[in-house]
């Protein structure tokens, strides 16, 4: 084998004839390409090597499993004696699904471009923060061609890998199954984590041995769903939250997805991550290509938390293109669980004063605004009909978001003009609907079989142009012509039936160009991403949308967990996380307003979700005091670095720390989740902080060392369940 001997971001791609090493700041990326059949034979991935690597033992061939299934395969094809689960199958044009894709040139390009076509979300990065390493695949039987494309992004020990498979040959191929991302472990031992849940309980964390044989999951609803995220991480057993090795994978996709986990026969554990087969089954006529989404690889030393602060800072400063990534997140007010459907232009103007009054900066206006002939004064009538109801708005939107935006915040910190802003679901219709009935064709279904309604609407299909084209107009029309500098875009069901497997792709397709387009020409508006909560919490939303509604599950208790968990893999600048009223719509439990508020001001986006005048626990001091806080807080969730302290599955005392990137300042949040009635107090033990600094404790007079508060740490009783603490911490 040849000798690479490279680390450091300047020579973050170092090639020796057929062999590639790509090198982060502490992780390598090693694997060649076999001079006699032309496969890509993994090398390594893990912490970075240099010099020479120890030629593997030649693997003796007996039984039914030839040699390819033996081996470690950096992009799998189906057949030749490898049974396990495959990264590509293509059905060529004689009906057989053997591919041979063989090795036949590469290239280095300083920085990175957009995928192949443009049409698909993807990291971006100047040629200081990324190199990129494109390897030529050729199949000579079938005259197909496979492109695999490796980003390297050294500062965040990230390697990004998507797959562009073109048809060269002169008959029609499909493209069955595609992964984006797939790599083949050594034998060892290893676990899988993955985020599993439903509407209202997202991202529980859940952990397992990696067994002998597959283990999966995905998702075949259309979207990324609730039921799992597209990301999985591999660790190994003794792995901790601040200790051990972690790979973690995540897709940049927002559609049907699957995640593939085999340990074969021969001990050897395959990674699989990108479209799920059951949604694909795209035809290729001559000339034809297909790009996979985007995935995204991260390795740490330092334990899971290591993993997932590297992704939180890749995504802050190379997914996320809205100029709020990391700034500007003002406090709202969302009208829902305040008014539901039952306001007019008068209640609401009285929600946004009593909003401004208690210091809001952003007053949302959510469901039931829209509808003429079928007006939206519940869930079965109206979305379609994006034009303002004039039972409840005789002189249209613009008289009272004018009057709504002419109010000052009454903040403790400054005077400001409260912000309005909107909800829409654009990707939905109601069968009672003007555009339903103009146009029932444009919605997702499969010939005479029945429109199966959820939440009494349908999908339209966005893998059509002009539906696409309708929801840009609508809504370019609406931010024309009213000052909103706020959007939340809803999507409240999954899809049923579908014209074909190969449309789920298509429409991501059409949505990513309606997202690019609008977020491109509204560059001013703060865009938010809904799903029923968290059902489309994925990365690509992420390229265009900076915050996402974490969970419809609005309950304290509850969000610890949802919001630890969503934060495996995503920054939490991109959560929305409200403070709702009490006893809570979903778990009917009653817990503290501070508790409450002080579980939301761990996202980026923080809110209320209540009607103020149904506050009477607390006095409106005390909510300015809170909305006071959580802006001093929200820088550093914004751009800080997140410890994961104390986990709420281990503790009752779950806490976790954020870290400013320059190490000046630190807030603490700290929970009880359950009363320990006549017992000593633990210590919280601190993260990420100098150990040769010092630091002053909410403004204390006394100063503690850094190695202090990591070694020993600080320690706080409560007097009840649901108690909690927010502790600033900076360095003198």
């Amino acid at each position: 084998m040849a000798i690479i001997s490279a680390l450091g971001r300047g020579n973050a791609i170092v090639v020796d004839g057929t062999s590639f090493a790509l090198n982060g700041d502490n992780v390598s990326y090693r694997f060649h390409a076999n001079t006699t059949t032309g496969d890509l034979i993994t090398d390594h991935f893990g912490g970075p090597v240099t010099g020479a690597i120890p030629s593997p033992v030649e693997p003796a061939v007996n039984g039914w499993v030839g040699m390819p299934g033996r081996i470690r395969r950096e992009f799998p094809d189906q057949g030749r004696g490898d049974f396990r689960v495959p990264a590509v199958r293509i059905r060529q044009t004689a009906g057989y699904t053997v591919s041979d894709l063989q090795y036949q040139s590469h290239e280095v390009v300083e920085g990175k471009g957009p995928l192949a076509g443009g049409a698909l979300p993807a990291t971006f990065g100047s040629a200081e923060d990324v190199t990129t390493l494109v390897v030529h695949l050729y199949d000579n039987y079938s005259s197909v061609a496979a492109d695999l494309s490796y980003s390297i992004f050294p500062k965040y020990d990230a390697v990004v890998r998507s797959v562009n498979v073109t048809n060269q040959g002169q008959g029609n191929i499909t493209i069955e199954s595609l992964a984006s991302w797939s790599v083949d472990f050594a034998y060892e031992e290893l676990d899988m984590i993955s985020l599993r849940g439903d509407w209202a309980r997202e991202a529980t964390r859940q952990r397992s041995r990696i067994n002998y044989g597959v283990q999966g999951f995905g998702s075949n609803t259309g979207y990324s769903s609730h039921l799992h995220n597209p990301f999985v991480a591999i660790v190994d057993p003794a792995t901790t939250e601040s200790q051990g090795e972690a790979w973690g994978f995540n897709l940049i996709y927002t559609g049907s997805f699957s995640a593939e986990v085999e340990k074969g026969s021969q001990g050897l554990t395959r990674v699989l991550l990108g479209l799920n087969p059951d949604k694909l089954s795209v035809n290729l006529g001559p000339g034809g290509t297909l790009t996979s989404p985007e995935a995204v690889s991260v390795y740490s030393s330092e334990g899971i938390g290591g993993m997932s602060r590297k992704f939180h800072r890749l995504y802050r400063n190379h997914l996320i293109k809205s100029k709020f990534a990391t700034s500007d997140r003002p406090v709202l007010l969302n009208s829902w669980e305040g008014l539901y459907f039952n306001y007019n232009s008068s209640s609401i103007y009285t929600l946004a004063e009593e909003s401004a009054a208690l210091g809001v900066r952003l007053f949302v206006m959510d469901d039931g605004w829209f509808g003429n002939k079928y007006p939206r004064d519940s869930d079965d009538a109206g979305l379609g009909d994006w034009t303002p109801n004039p039972a409840k708005f005789p002189d249209g939107l613009n008289p009272v978001v004018n009057e709504i935006t002419n109010l000052t915040a009454n903040s403790t910190t400054d005077a400001s003009k409260l912000r309005f802003g909107i909800w829409v679901e654009p990707e939905m219709v109601n069968p009672e609907s003007v555009l339903y009935h103009e146009h029932p064709d444009w919605v997702l279904h499969a010939g005479d079989y029945p429109r199966t309604e959820r939440r009494n609407q349908l999908v339209l299909n966005l893998a059509l142009p002009e539906v696409q084209d309708f929801i840009i107009d609508f809504m370019t029309n609406l931010l024309s012509n009213a000052s909103i500098s706020y959007i939340k875009w809803d999507n409240n069901r999954g899809q049923h039936e579908t014209p074909s497997p190969a449309n789920d792709h298509a429409y991501m397709l059409g949505l990513y160009r309606v997202f690019e387009t609008l977020t491109t020409r509204f560059p001013d508006v703060l865009w938010e991403g809904c799903a029923s909560g968290g059902g489309r919490f994925d990365a690509g939303v992420l390229q265009y949308f900076p915050q996402i509604w974490t969970s419809d599950d609005t309950d304290g208790y509850e969000r610890v967990g949802i919001q630890f968990g969503t934060s495996l893999a995503y920054p939490p600048s991109a959560m929305g996380a409200h403070l709702s009223a009490v006893p809570n719509a979903q778990t009917g439990r009653t817990t503290p307003t501070t508790f409450r508020a002080h579980v939301a001001m761990m996202g980026g986006s923080f809110g209320l979700e209540l009607n103020p005048a149904d506050m009477d626990d607390v006095s409106q001091e005390e909510i300015q005091e809170l909305l006071a806080l959580a802006e001093k807080v929200n820088p550093l969730v914004l751009a800080g670095d997140l410890y994961r302290l104390r986990l709420p599955e281990d503790s009752r005392w779950p806490a976790a720390l954020f870290v400013a990137e320059d190490g000046s300042q630190a807030v603490l949040f700290y929970f009880q989740l359950a009363p320990y009635v006549n017992h000593a107090a633990p210590w919280v033990r601190l993260q990420g902080l100098d150990s040769g600094a010092r630091y002053r404790v909410d403004g204390a007079d006394e100063v503690y060392s850094g190695a202090t508060l990591m070694n020993l740490g600080l320690q706080y009783t409560f007097d009840t369940e649901y108690g909690s603490k927010v502790v600033f911490l900076e360095r003198v």
